[in-house]
Order: structure tokens, then sequence, then C-alpha cells
């Protein structure tokens, strides 16, 4: 008996720091609120890949991947999954974020974690986020996601 493809959907989130701030963009839809950049992966794009083009496209600036804070993988009422990836990055030069509104965000900036309470954010998990990089969370490398057949790297574990 055939079994019937689950619709997935893959999401990327991209905790960005700069010292002791943070980058949040402030969305254009879900009434404007504040988070982090974000958004569903392409047809034929990589999480990698996904994470970077976002934060370009909501924040403005370019990013260095430094690797992974949480990899969620939910099962949805009707079936269909949800993959998100929480990357965490910093930003690749001193590019300011934006500044004017356009067709993905209104705006984007740096915060630091007394600074959020004076913004809408659109989740407690932000601040979550911040506060669990604060404390100083395990970051997971970012070979953690290769693709399928990638080579196996020939480190020596001691058992």
């Amino acid at each position: 008996m055939a079994r019937e493809p689950i619709q997935t959907w893959y999401f990327t989130l991209v905790v960005v720091h700069l010292e002791d701030r943070f980058l949040l963009v402030q969305e254009r839809k879900y009434e404007q609120q504040w988070y982090l950049p974000a958004g569903r992966v392409e047809k034929g794009e990589t999480l990698l890949e996904a994470a970077m083009r976002n934060t370009i496209e909501e924040a403005g600036i370019s990013v260095i991947v430094e690797g992974i804070l949480r990899v969620e993988h939910t099962v949805m009422p009707r079936g269909n999954v949800r993959l998100r990836v929480i990357f965490v990055a910093r930003p690749e030069d001193k590019t300011p974020p934006k500044s004017k509104p356009d067709e993905h965000t209104l705006c984007a900036g740096w915060y630091s974690l007394k600074e959020l309470d004076q913004l809408s954010l659109r989740g407690e998990e932000v601040r979550e986020m911040f506060q669990y990089m604060a404390s100083g969370a395990p970051i997971y490398p970012i070979d953690l996601l290769t693709i399928e057949g990638a080579p196996f790297k020939n480190y020596r574990y001691r058992w």
C-alpha cells in the first residue's frame, strides 16, 4: 500500500548578534510587530542560503552564519509538518540595518535585552532566544546540516 507524501514547510530564523545587541525587523504583516529575520525556504534553495537571503531581504545586511541554535520539527494538526532551523549569525560588515520600508519589512535595528520591553514582539520566543544566547547557549556546528550522501569527516573520537 502506497503512502501519501507528507507536506513539509521549511523555515529559517536567524539570531544575529553584535556584542550585547540583537537584530530585529519590524514586519509588514503580523500587525507590524518585531521579529527575527525569518522566512520560508524557496524551491531549490538550501536552508543556509534561505537564512542568508531572508536576513538580507528583511534587515538589509549580509551575515556570516556561525552555527545552529536549534532545529524544530512540528507535526501540525492537519498532518503536515513544519521544520524550522534557528541559525546564529553575526554581521559580515558594518552596514547598518535598513531604515526605509520595502516589500519585506518596515525597518530593522539592533536591540539589547533591556530594550525589548519597548517593542511589540511577535512572540515571547524572541526574548527567550536572546536570553538563551546571552546566557552562553551551545551553538552547534553549521556542518550539522549537509546534503545527503556527503562524505563523513574523519574525526578521531575517544569512546
